[in-house]
């Protein structure tokens, strides 16, 4: 008697667990594979009218920059870079700005005491010109020109653009600077030594980025408008 009543009750234990899963398989659901996904802005989902919630709101498109890294659109400077890098792998702006500081430096220098052997290295053949009329007059006027460099301010690329095979960099100068011009007993003519005065120049640089001459050289000067 007692082993049938064991039996019933394994029957009834049975069917109560049959009752469960059927309820709570109609609570739950079963997976079809048709369910509504949830939508991960974030990531490369459906479209907004691939079954999204009208309050979802697609957000724009952030990737990087392929060429600098930068989520923000390329500017027509730095696209300008980019060409120039493109053209000549070893364009590097950190270093031209330190060299285009130093041939500031020489030609300023140079300029000053008239050596227009170095001149004649750094400056294309009409900047050239320029220079050399200029400490030609001074010194048909026996007057001898000082300059003392204090410091830059500023020294950055402004412009840069790709001329064929030839690259153009613009740079801008801010330094403080002492200049005397005096004659031929020493007496000042023109400037103050005690007087240390802002100047802003503008020049451009150039070289053949096919020739196997690494250096460029001062195609232009200009002052700011």
């Amino acid at each position: 008697m007692s082993g049938d009543l064991g039996f019933l009750d394994i029957i009834l234990f049975a069917m109560l667990a049959a009752f469960l899963i059927y309820r709570l398989g109609s609570v739950l659901g079963k997976r079809t594979g048709n369910e509504q996904q949830r939508p991960d802005i974030f990531g490369a989902g459906a479209s907004p009218d691939e079954g999204q919630d009208d309050n979802v709101i697609s957000l724009p498109d952030r990737s990087p920059d392929p060429e600098n890294g930068s989520t923000e659109p390329a500017s027509p400077l730095d696209a300008a870079i980019t060409q120039i890098k493109l053209a000549d792998r070893s364009f590097d702006e950190e270093g031209f700005v330190s060299g285009a500081r130093a041939a500031f430096e020489m030609v300023v220098d140079s300029f000053a005491s008239g050596d227009t052997d170095t001149l004649r290295s750094l400056l294309s053949d009409d900047v050239y010109e320029n220079f050399a009329a200029a400490i030609r007059d001074r010194v048909s006027k026996d007057q001898t020109h000082e300059t003392t460099m204090v410091g830059f301010d500023v020294t950055e690329i402004i412009e840069a653009e790709m001329e064929g095979r030839n690259a153009l960099v613009t740079v801008k100068y801010v330094s403080d600077q002492v200049n005397v011009t005096r004659d031929a007993e020493g007496e000042i003519v023109e400037g103050d030594p005690a007087a240390v005065t802002r100047i802003t120049d503008i020049w451009t640089f150039a070289r053949d980025v096919s020739s196997s001459n690494p250096n460029w050289v001062l195609i232009a000067t200009r002052s700011p408008n």
